[in-house]
């Protein structure tokens, strides 16, 4: 693995958030054809650029990634 995989892979990812839709780890895996760890060094990239959010307030505990368009 090297910087442009993960860069492409988070691509990936944000191209998916970036429909408004609100996702759940499994779902956006599935959706994006991911493995899982491609798919959490997906998401801590676009995390630490602050393009994603974090919402554990959900009611069946689960942690979801929100589009974030102010960022």
């Amino acid at each position: 693995m090297n910087k442009y995989t993960i860069g492409k892979n988070a691509d990936t990812v944000w191209r998916l958030m970036n429909s408004g839709t609100i996702w759940n780890y499994d779902e956006l895996r599935e959706k994006s054809g991911l493995s899982e760890h491609d798919l959490y060094i997906a998401i801590g990239w676009l995390a630490r650029e602050n393009k994603i959010e974090f919402d554990e307030t959900s009611q069946d505990k689960k942690v979801y990634l929100n589009f974030n368009p102010y960022m």
